[in-house]
């Protein structure tokens, strides 16, 4: 057999499966081929999205289920032996799969890298017949792990298997396999830092399961703040744990239970009849999971943290999506340096969390201020302060009713301009603000209200008719509420994997709150349509942006003017800590079983003193749009500058471009590499001309030629009487083809789809009309053909 015409496939089964098979890999519990890493980044292009390059392994072999220990890159026999090496290190790397053996062949040899330094040499080849048996890797990589008889016990206690295929993402494995080591080793205190919608719960059910079954912890205390991050922990993710599971009530002390559940408010409060959890011994817990740490479990002073500090003896593992470090609060002088970290960025790179465009919206007396005539009376009569007024007091001690009207009138323009029914979250000042904006929205939304009186709700603490709702904003199934209108209850614990659209209309300086808000839209959902999400800013929340410590930049940012639409155009340091921190500053948080308790959320803030001001007219003012580059850094530069650079990386020369351009099999694959690597053709059409393809913009931007526009080529194509060589209605469907071209762009004509779409479908079923073309293969050539005569001028 001639080696060198197999495809890399054939080589895969073959000759690299049989080997792993001899040496004593069993195909079916250690070896999984062509192994999925990453989803592929959200590209989003106007209100459309694709999907980047999904990041997938050849061959990931494990020791034990999500044991991963080596990946191997396989390459065609027309490679040579190392060809795949350094993509095999890639994806060996700790950021990745973190395996201490990179493996590349091309179906005559293996080339191994080893990290271990057990064997004598970093890198060297081994015959077919020579490959290491599972266990002969297996103690190499316990030597380099530093694990005994006893650690080795725990850490390879299965994971728990509900039956259904589910395995872990590779940052999960990470995570939990790095957290058992590290208890298994000793070390009690573990900090793992993972966005918000990346799995923190899940994670922790598996690092216990494994704890649990393997005997190194017997009972485990889960610790959250919400009665929902409790409830939906209990329901979905802990469940396999049964009836070995309980949720600390009535401030009861239940010992026949091996996992705990609790709010931290059961537990402890600010009188001694409230410390629930000394009705355990000290050392009655081995484990405690404390959720979302970075919120009281932080600070030193906290009736949380006198929780962990009771049971001091048990393991203590924090999670967060914000580890909190200011001259306040501090995680990591508890916990220690993170054992693991998987960021925003990181997600949004991998394709597992979505990403956003930022609508920036500025008010002319946000930016200039307002001051009150002398002696000067507010709507309820009260004399106003006489000094400047400006977006720090708006809507905390004075109110202009017609800005709050002008933000509701934006959110309504915006739904109405994408969707209606796009689930919203507004965040306002406080409780009164979020019921001045509901009011504002529902009767700028008649109709719909009608329709549903749950279109627009208040979710607040204080209200039980809108806690009821929460669910329901929540669950995808579900169309209302659509805009729910909060001020904090909403910040964190709110699953909400189908909003699409935040409102900003709060001062937030300190940056974990801001990362908790954002993490509300960045789950996604493929089934709902939910890949990106928009975030609307009236308060310049969003300049924390630019703070060093945000970590998962915006894909557009949009300040729209006076009279222009809030659609995009297609295409600090920390605070002090406040008391409490639910709703407002000043609120606090009370057991859900006092007499008066709100269910465990929140009381009714104190309410402050607000000048109420009507009559007041307010504008939008400026107009700015940036975007951030796929480094996730702020393109400050003019957007043809940018564009001219990006290519200039790729393509030195317009002849080299013309090159790749004239060669592609499809010229889209050209176009999606380009956006992959940063340029960005929507809003670059928005500035040159809408009517331009990307060849020409890019041509056009980046090497000064001469642009034209779609038609133009369109019509020059017919100007050399391209048809005649073609039979009557083979002819109508090039003709049609162009037509489309003209209106809609190459990625129009490209897919097979547009045989199936009007006034082509007309002329038959696409496969007749392949056929008039000979052929899937003639239709394609045809179709090449016409590509090289649309693009003929630029040769």
């Amino acid at each position: 057999m001639d080696k060198s015409s197999l495809t890399e496939r054939d080589i895969c089964t073959k000759y690299i499966t049989p080997a792993l098979r001899a040496a004593g890999w069993d195909v079916h519990t250690q070896i999984r081929e062509e192994f999925k890493i990453t989803d592929g980044r959200v590209i989003v292009r106007g209100k459309t999205t694709t999907r980047g390059p999904i990041k997938r392994a050849d061959y990931v072999r494990f020791y034990k289920p999500n044991i991963p220990i080596t990946v191997i890159e396989a390459k065609d026999n027309n490679h040579t032996v190392g060809d795949g090496m350094q993509q095999a290190l890639g994806y060996a790397h700790p950021d990745c799969l973190n395996v201490p053996f990179a493996i590349s062949s091309n179906g005559d040899r293996f080339l191994v890298h080893d990290h271990t330094g057990t064997f004598p040499q970093t890198e060297f080849e081994l015959g077919l017949d020579e490959f290491p048996s599972p266990d002969d890797l297996w103690q190499r990589y316990r030597k380099w792990k530093g694990l005994d008889a006893s650690t080795e016990a725990i850490v390879t206690q299965d994971f728990h298997d509900d039956g259904s295929g589910k395995m872990p993402r590779y940052y999960q494995l990470n995570a939990i396999n790095r957290t058992i080591e590290a208890i298994a080793k000793g070390q009690d205190r573990v900090l793992l830092v993972m966005a918000t919608g990346t799995g923190k719960t899940y994670t922790a059910f598996q690092i216990i399961w494994r704890l649990w079954k393997a005997g190194a912890k017997k009972r485990i205390l889960f610790l959250a703040d919400r009665n929902i991050l409790v409830n939906q922990t209990k329901t979905n993710d802990f469940n396999p744990f049964g009836a070995a599971m309980t949720k600390v009530e009535k401030r009861l002390a239940d010992k026949s239970f091996e996992i705990y559940l609790a709010l931290y408010q059961a537990l402890t409060g600010p009188d001694e009849s409230h410390k629930a959890y000394k009705k355990f011994s000290p050392d009655f817990f081995d484990l405690i999971i404390i959720d979302e740490c970075h919120r009281g479990s932080a600070k030193d002073d906290s009736a949380w943290r006198e929780i962990l500090e009771y049971f001091t003896a048990a393991s203590q593992i924090g999670l967060t999506a914000t580890p909190k470090e200011t001259k306040y609060v501090s995680n990591i002088n508890y916990f220690g340096e993170p054992t693991y970290t998987y960021s925003l960025k990181q997600g949004i790179d991998d394709g597992y969390l979505a990403p956003y465009k930022v609508v920036r919206i500025d008010f002319d007396k946000d930016l200039a201020g307002w001051r009150p005539t002398s002696g000067q009376l507010d709507k309820h009569g009260e004399e106003i302060e006489d000094r400047i007024y400006n977006q720090k007091d708006f809507d905390r001690s004075l109110i202009l009713e017609e800005r709050t009207k002008l933000v509701a009138k934006k959110v309504t323009e915006f739904l109405q301009g994408t969707n209606p029914y796009d689930k919203t979250i507004v965040f306002c000042e406080d409780i009164d603000h979020a019921e001045r904006m509901r009011q504002a929205l529902v009767n700028l939304n008649p109709a719909l209200c009608a329709a549903d009186s749950r279109y627009v709700m208040r979710i607040t603490g204080d209200n039980e008719e809108g806690k009821a709702q929460l669910d329901f904003f929540i669950s995808p199934e579900e169309r209302y509420p659509v805009i729910a209108t909060t001020s904090k209850l909403m910040t964190t614990g709110v699953d909400a994997k189908t909003c699409k659209l935040i409102v900003l209309d709060r001062r937030i300086q300190s940056m974990t709150e801001f990362k908790q808000i954002i993490g509300r839209g960045t789950r996604i959902d493929e089934d709902y349509g939910k890949l990106f999400f928009t975030i609307m800013d009236f308060k310049k929340a969003t300049e924390l942006f630019a703070d060093p410590d945000f970590d998962g930049d915006p894909v557009q940012i949009y300040q729209p003017g006076e009279g222009d639409a809030p659609v995009p155009p297609e295409e600090g340091s920390d605070e002090p800590p406040t008391e409490g921190g639910e709703d407002e500053p000043g609120v606090t948080i009370i057991d859900p079983m006092e007499p008066g308790g709100g269910g465990g959320i929140l009381t009714d803030p104190p309410r402050r003193r607000k000048f109420v001001v009507a009559g007041v007219s307010v504008t939008v003012v400026s107009e700015r749009v940036q975007y951030y580059g796929p480094d996730g850094k702020l393109i400050t530069e003019s957007l043809r500058d940018y564009t001219r650079k990006t290519v200039l990386k790729d393509y030195r020369s317009f002849d080299d471009f013309l090159q790749a351009w004239t060669t592609a099999d499809k010229k889209a694959a050209i176009v999606k590499e380009l956006e992959e690597h940063g340029v960005l053709f929507e809003p670059l059409a928005d500035e040159v001309g809408k009517d331009f393809d990307p060849f020409d913009l890019v041509c056009h931007v980046a090497f000064d030629r001469p642009p034209l526009t779609r038609r133009e080529r369109a019509e020059n194509v017919r100007k050399r009487d391209y048809f005649a060589k073609y039979q009557d209605k083979a002819r109508r469907v090039l003709e049609s083809l162009l037509d489309k071209y003209a209106n809609q762009g190459l990625r129009a004509i490209e897919d097979m789809d547009v045989l199936r779409v009007k006034p082509i479908d007309e002329l038959g079923t696409p496969v007749e009309l392949v056929q008039l073309f000979g052929g899937r293969k003639g239709y394609l050539d045809a179709l090449a053909d016409l590509e090289r005569a649309l693009y003929a001028e630029a040769a």
